[in-house]
């Protein structure tokens, strides 16, 4: 399969939000709400102070795959660190590389930028997810991620 990974645009947009609700739809701490979906991607597809980046995966000009990084401050690394979130492969073209192509390319990314570490937030009973990020490297650690809306 022909594909190739490129950092995304504002025309990518509406596709992406396709992507992100595929995503969504597997995991039950998020709902698929459009807009809220599309005003983030156009928070950091505009981004011009470097401090994320949104891959797309393409195939045949159409985006069949997508992840973004953003840079967090780690007082344990002692500098900056890299956030992946969003890695997605619509359904049909995945088991074909394009997953591992983008993780390959957002490491690029965080090479280039000086990052100290890659990390994720993984959805626990997504099995697929969670064997993919094994296979291509990842290790658990015992954080726990929790969440609350400012009031």
């Amino acid at each position: 399969m022909d594909f190739t990974v490129r950092q995304a645009g504002p025309g990518d947009i509406p596709h992406l939000c396709g992507l992100l609700s595929e995503l969504f739809s597997l995991e039950a701490d998020f709902t698929i709400d459009l807009e809220k979906q599309s005003r983030g991607l156009r928070l950091l597809v505009n981004d011009s102070s470097g401090s994320s980046i949104v891959l797309a995966a393409e195939k045949a000009g159409e985006v069949v795959g997508m992840c973004s990084v953003q840079k967090l401050i780690s007082t344990s690394e002692g500098g900056p660190v890299g956030l992946l979130e969003d890695l997605v492969v619509r359904k049909d073209c995945r088991g074909k590389g394009i997953g591992r192509q983008l993780l390959a390319a957002a490491g690029d990314w965080c090479i280039q930028q000086n990052l100290l570490r890659l990390q994720l937030l993984k959805d626990k009973d997504n099995i697929a997810a969670l064997k993919f990020y094994e296979l291509n490297g990842w290790n658990n650690t015992n954080l726990v991620c929790m969440r609350r809306y400012p009031t």
